[in-house]
């Protein structure tokens, strides 16, 4: 009997997998592959994103030694006034994981869908960095889950009333209930976004 190469029938049925869609092997760090395994296995009590948040955390990014994705930054500023001479001298090269990300653990990216907070240049397709290790504050731009749904939006308490409010006067502002499933996910620290 030959052995090896494809056999008719062989091998995991589509879409047998526990998820009911197609898997794909991933190669990750030996040493993370138990806390892996252990929120994998919590993936029915949660949401996706808190489970991807929960990897997120539980990997020592430090030690990982991943490579630099620094490019050229020029020495000279760019005039937002009146012109000035240019200059093509290179100063150094910047990463910009250095300027954007402060906690790589608590730190992920989410696009934006929609509008509503386009009065603070927040638009639709926009990519926003996400900070979990900051405390939210009155005014902070938050990533909150809302009886499941994720929004960005500005925290706002007022005594006893806290607020979601979207810079956009198309949309009101959600005021948040004891009914309501209300979690902030986050602080909006950047975004990032094309002309």
């Amino acid at each position: 009997m030959a052995r090896g190469g494809y056999r008719e029938g062989a091998g995991r049925k589509p879409n047998s997998s526990k998820f009911g869609e197609a898997t794909v092997p991933v190669r990750v760090p030996e040493s993370i592959v138990p806390k892996l395994k252990d929120i994998l296995k919590k993936a029915d009590k949660f949401s996706l994103g808190s489970v991807i948040s929960d990897i997120r955390a539980s990997i020592d990014w430090q030690s990982l030694d991943l490579p630099s994705r620094s490019l050229p930054i020029f020495s000279s500023k760019v005039a937002a006034g009146f012109p000035s001479p240019g200059d093509d001298h290179w100063e150094a090269k910047l990463d910009l994981n250095e300027h954007l990300v402060q906690h790589p653990a608590s730190t992920f990216f989410v696009r934006v869908s929609g509008d509503s907070m386009i009065g603070v240049g927040i638009n639709d397709g926009d990519v926003l960095v996400i900070d979990r290790s900051l405390v939210c504050k009155e005014g902070c731009i938050i990533i909150a889950v809302v009886d499941g749904e994720l929004t960005v939006k500005r925290f706002s308490r007022r005594g006893e009333v806290v607020a979601l409010v979207a810079e956009n006067p198309k949309y009101p502002d959600i005021i948040v209930t004891q009914e309501m499933d209300f979690r902030i996910w986050g602080v909006v620290t950047t975004v990032i976004h094309k002309f």
